[in-house]
């Protein structure tokens, strides 16, 4: 897909009704906002949805020139985390081998129908997930019993290409915020010569009806202190609806303390030194009685979630990267 076809994709008339709703509540003149996004666009390269998450009709020049685009994202992270070596981390039966040492969890990977069978017998409740995938897409949790035809169900899982995991039992102290889907923290990290930080974290949260935690299924996020992993303001989801509590639960988000958050650091920071080719990644991680455990990890972690909950751009996280890449082997990157 072409920067043009990015940027433009999506439903026009309902971003122009989205432009005249800003326009009353804001007193901004509808032709005004209509041209800020064309400059955005042409600046940026930034699509419909950017404009509105990021509030970008709303910002300076100097801090729209701030704003990570895909544009960005596609040259950042070919020279941090290279394409040729995605199988790492996008074919996820292959994550889940690699860092096993990581996940305190069992899967099934089309190990043959018996192995299906003993998988089943072990676990009541199970997440049955696409081999790739982006948003929560096809991810679903299911009961074994409810599995009546083992023999249908493992021709299934082979010709869609599916794999099972164990359901992971999360921190009561997480579940009491939303039990119905296992929350997970993004935590960004990047890794170099021996030396791995972390860059950005931000919690999500189920809705109290969904499954699961993404965005697109309905979920929210909150900002995290990366030094103490207290929860920061308000969570918000991708219709970009603020709230201050769950709104199923009624726990208050601002302040509320992550269990186990200095494990859980120790466990991304350790983790993102195990690959020689992909330095920035962007894990997903369950908070567990233990401590943490995997979900995922993402070689393109994407920038609209570190943005929003920025409440600014962030270009700032690439240029300290590539500042280390540039001092380490004497180049020049620049974004």
């Amino acid at each position: 897909m072409s920067i043009i076809d990015y940027a433009l994709k999506g439903n026009l008339k309902r971003f122009d009704q989205n432009l005249k709703k800003i326009s009353k509540k804001t007193g901004k003149n509808i032709w005004s906002l209509r041209f800020k996004f064309l400059n955005s666009f042409r600046v940026l390269g930034c699509g419909y949805s950017d404009f509105l998450n990021y509030e970008l009709y709303d910002k300076t020049k100097e801090e729209l020139l701030e704003y990570v685009s895909i544009k960005d994202q596609d040259k950042f992270y070919e020279i941090v985390s290279p394409s040729k070596y995605k199988s790492e981390f996008s074919y996820k039966p292959n994550f889940l081998k690699n860092f096993k040492k990581y996940i305190s969890r069992d899967f099934f990977v089309d190990e043959g129908e018996d192995k299906l069978k003993e998988f089943l017998s072990k676990h009541e409740y199970f997440m049955i997930k696409p081999y790739d995938g982006l948003g929560g897409h096809n991810v679903e949790k299911m009961c074994s019993k409810d599995i009546t035809d083992i023999k249908s169900f493992y021709e299934r899982i082979k010709k869609e290409r599916l794999f099972l995991e164990e359901y992971v039992i999360q921190h009561p102290d997480i579940a009491k915020i939303c039990d119905t889907s296992v929350n997970t923290i993004r935590i960004m990290t990047f890794s170099y010569n021996g030396k791995s930080e972390i860059l950005f974290a931000g919690m999500r949260f189920g809705n109290g009806e969904a499954s699961v935690d993404n965005f697109h299924q309905g979920g929210m996020a909150v900002l995290v202190n990366i030094k103490t992993g207290e929860l920061v303001g308000q969570a918000f989801n991708k219709k970009l609806e603020y709230f201050d509590s769950h709104p199923k639960s009624k726990i208050k988000f601002d302040g509320y303390q992550i269990p186990n958050w200095n494990k859980i650091k120790k466990l991304v920071l350790e983790a993102s030194l195990n690959s020689d080719h992909i330095h920035a990644i962007g894990w997903d991680v369950a908070v567990t009685n233990d401590g943490g455990t995997f979900i995922e990890a993402n070689r393109r972690a994407g920038y609209d979630l570190v943005q929003v909950l920025s409440k600014r751009g962030r270009k700032d996280i690439m240029k300290h990267c590539l500042d280390i890449v540039n001092e380490n082997e004497g180049t020049n990157y620049k974004i």
